[in-house]
């Protein structure tokens, strides 16, 4: 759900992107590479995620003095690049999404659109 949402979302904007759906522990999940999204933009839009459910709040707002600390501690597998969004329900975080081939802030709009998608289908009636 958390993919066609976002995907829907890239598709209305006009700008393909790598998507990438992780659990709690940074597993991967799910992953697309939409036509035409950059090729590096994978790896950026997976460690967004792992970021993102790692840190359990959005990629981005780290300081820019801790931000390299950060990628350089960790061996590059967290970023502070925007675009990495913790997926949580009922207050809880489940995941994360990462988004990556726009810029920052088109990265996030389709996370969220992701997400949002993902609680629309949870508050249907089964």
């Amino acid at each position: 759900m958390v993919l066609q949402g976002a995907i829907a979302q890239a598709e209305a904007m006009g700008v393909p992107q790598c998507i990438a759906v992780v659990d709690t522990g940074g597993n991967l999940l799910a992953y697309v590479r939409m036509d035409g999204a950059k090729v590096l933009s994978q790896i950026s839009a997976t460690q967004k995620a792992i970021t993102a459910a790692s840190s359990r709040v959005p990629t981005g707002g780290v300081a820019e003095d801790v931000e390299l600390k950060l990628a350089l501690a960790t061996g590059g597998q967290l970023t502070n690049l925007k675009g990495g969004v913790p997926i949580v329900l009922e207050g809880e975080v489940v995941g994360a999404v990462g988004v990556g081939s726009g810029t920052g802030s088109q990265d996030v709009e389709v996370a969220q659109a992701g997400i949002a998608a993902l609680q629309a289908a949870l508050q249907q009636p089964v």
